[in-house]
């Protein structure tokens, strides 16, 4: 009777690992859902909007201008934020001071990105920290899933002039 006790013991144990394994897989590579908070993705994004992000895209260097990502946040790893990705390594990026007065221009350095959020006046960002590194990226977001009167892909930013500055 101890025998067969410890035997379906030490097999549940086991697909509790195996499953386990496969789950984790599954939301490191290939994604799963996130619950978005705060401001700074208004109107794309509002606070506690539940989103898809898939994992993949990190992995291929498959992220592009446009995007919308979730992040390390490089001032505080143990956070994540959700930004939009507004450049590329190479690109140059117009800068402006909260007071708008002064505009300078900053270039992206090799392997990283520049992120800002879609409600540019509530939003710590990249125009805060500098480009961030590319490993920071967690996943890319790009179906909504509540509320169910959004739900389906995101929509094109309301800051669109942005991605094109010369």
């Amino acid at each position: 009777m101890l025998r067969g006790v410890l035997g379906k013991t030490f097999r549940l144990v086991g697909y509790t690992i195996q499953y386990g394994c496969i789950a984790h897989c599954a939301f490191e590579y290939v994604g799963g859902v996130v619950m978005c908070s705060g401001p700074s993705m208004e109107p794309t994004i509002q606070n506690s909007d539940i989103v898809f992000a898939e994992n993949l895209s990190r992995h291929f260097y498959g992220i592009q201008r446009g995007d919308i990502v979730i992040a390390k946040s490089p001032s505080d790893p143990k956070l994540n934020i959700c930004k939009r990705v507004i450049g590329l390594e190479g690109d140059k990026i117009l800068t402006n001071s909260p007071s708008d007065f002064f505009k300078s221009h900053s270039y992206v350095p090799a392997g990283h990105v520049w992120l800002e959020g879609d409600n540019l006046q509530n939003s710590t960002d990249s125009r805060y920290y500098g480009p961030i590194p590319y490993g920071l990226i967690r996943g890319r977001i790009f179906f909504k899933i509540w509320p169910l009167s959004e739900f389906g892909f995101l929509r094109d930013s309301p800051n669109g002039h942005r991605f094109s500055d010369d």
